[in-house]
């Protein structure tokens, strides 16, 4: 279904189920009328849901088949309970039906939805790698978990339990209901913050619906252990919704949402999974300090179960940091070898013309002495006709380690080209005619390699700057050492040239 063909249904629906509430809740109709609008809408919702579920199932391969057909089960067992909750009220004319398939068939409806959502995030793609972001992941679900419950025990619980001390089979059908949908939930924001499979729109109302659900739960059994009877219709509004939105969950669009460009913009889960652990925490932290000060006193279990989920978020808080240290060192890492990547040959490791360049303008704008040699290798391409590339290439990297043998540590050596190579020294100490003549006889030598051995020979060129002058450039000095270099080719090869003058090769 199309996003345009949804929010045509999803009005619809929005509509059809705010005249139902409003018919159910506003007292025009008498009891029982009021309480079969409100369970006859439920029934029929969960019904569309339960064949929704179903049909998308037998469209699809794989986990989008798998994961629909849990909920296709888990709308069965919310039809289940609500045909016997049905019978009962509409019916019977009990006002709390004590039948045990109810309750069976609602509590079905997290369990199977819990499984629908662990197939989903488990077979799915965009898994969170790293085994400290996994531990953070099931820190953040304590935290959660931590916060509702003394949330809800100082509010709610404590009193429920006293209630039904006596009556575990009450507090089990009543509590554990919306209970049970709480676990779901919080399973449900741990998934989306460890699988990105689970960050789409299908997965959102079903998560609204458990969120309804639970919250029309807890009504439900705070109105029990006040000793209700009858039950408002104003309580069941969360039970209404919950079946329509998870039809609107069985067609809405499936796949993940693709993620937006521009690195400034934090993905909605991404915020959700910085924000949704401390959120639950801060409320009940509120509650806790507003109940103390009116004079409400905690038990011991309130105060160890605030003082645990306290020390889960320093824990939490301790690994995230580790994590950001860790982080930036990584990112340091990568732009240091980014930054190698971008100025060296991947094959010699020595510098390239990108930083060959650089290093020759700063050191035109100083007033040392400069040196620029331009070096062809002689006879590298019989190598690589002969032998092959990987010769020629193990060849290249010999040349390259000479050459740096030759000068100081200071001095720039690059591989300007195929076989073609430049040496750049601030500050000469000697001659330039002095180091042409020490990379010629390093050069002389044989190349051994794995294969044998070759004997190259290197055409020098050099030009230098002996005084400061700010009109000389970088492409001046690189255009003469390299003419230089072609009048040492021309006049015999394995020669040097100095601009301006020639000095014999080594024979």
């Amino acid at each position: 279904m199309t996003l345009r063909r949804f929010g045509i249904v999803t009005g619809a629906v929005c509509a059809l189920l705010v005249c139902a509430v409003c018919l159910a809740v506003s007292g025009v109709l008498d009891q029982p009328s009021s309480v079969a609008v409100d369970k006859f809408t439920q029934l029929l919702a969960s019904v569309a849901a339960m064949v929704s579920f179903w049909r998308a199932a037998r469209r699809r391969q794989g986990v989008a088949r798998r994961w629909r057909l849990w909920m296709a089960a888990a709308m069965a067992g919310l039809v289940v309970g609500l045909c016997a909750w049905t019978w009962g009220q509409v019916f019977l004319g009990v006002s709390l039906p004590s039948s045990t398939l109810a309750p069976l068939g609602f509590m079905l409806v997290p369990a199977l939805t819990l499984c629908a959502i662990l197939v989903l995030a488990h077979g799915g793609s965009g898994k969170l790698p790293g085994h400290r972001s996994k531990l953070v992941v099931a820190l953040d679900g304590l935290i959660v978990v931590g916060s509702l419950f003394v949330l809800t025990w100082v509010s709610l619980l404590e009193s429920m339990v006293r209630a039904w001390a006596t009556s575990g089979p009450g507090f089990a059908t009543v509590v554990a209901h919306p209970a049970a949908y709480l676990v779901m939930l919080v399973v449900l924001l741990v998934s989306s913050w460890t699988h990105r499979s689970v960050r789409q729109l299908p997965v959102l109302f079903i998560a609204l619906a458990g969120l309804a659900q639970s919250a029309s739960g807890w009504v439900f059994a705070y109105m029990v252990s006040k000793g209700a009877t009858v039950m408002p219709t104003g309580v069941d509004i969360g039970f209404m919704v919950a079946p329509a939105l998870f039809f609107l969950g069985s067609i809405a669009p499936g796949g993940s949402t693709r993620e937006r460009a521009g690195a400034a913009r934090l993905r909605a889960g991404d915020l959700l999974h910085l924000l949704v652990p401390y959120l639950p925490m801060l409320v009940t932290g509120l509650f806790i300090v507003v109940g103390t000060a009116t004079g409400v006193r905690l038990n011991p279990l309130e105060i160890y179960v605030g003082l645990g989920v306290v020390l889960l978020v320093i824990a939490r808080q301790l690994l995230t940091l580790i994590d950001n240290v860790r982080l930036l060192d990584q990112l340091r890492d990568s732009r240091e070898r980014l930054r190698h990547q971008a100025y060296h040959d991947p094959l010699t490791g020595v510098a390239n013309r990108a930083l060959f360049r650089e290093r020759l303008d700063a050191a035109l704008a100083a007033t040392s002495p400069v040196v620029v040699l331009f070096i062809d290798v002689d006879g590298f391409k019989d190598v690589n006709d002969n032998y092959g590339h990987a010769e020629g290439d193990a060849v290249l990297r010999i040349v390259a380690s000479r050459l740096q043998g030759c000068v100081r540590s200071q001095d720039v050596v690059a591989r300007l080209g195929g076989d073609e190579f430049g040496v750049l020294v601030d500050g000469y100490p000697q001659p330039p005619e002095e180091i042409g003549q020490r990379v010629l006889a390093a050069m002389s030598e044989p190349h051994r390699t794995d294969n044998g051995a070759h004997r190259i020979r290197a055409s020098i060129g050099i030009s230098h700057r002996d005084v400061f002058d700010p009109a000389l450039t970088a492409d001046d000095l690189l255009g003469t050492a390299d003419a230089a270099m072609y009048t040492a080719k021309r006049l015999g090869k394995g020669m040097v040239v100095v601009h301006g003058s020639v000095e014999a090769g080594l024979s």
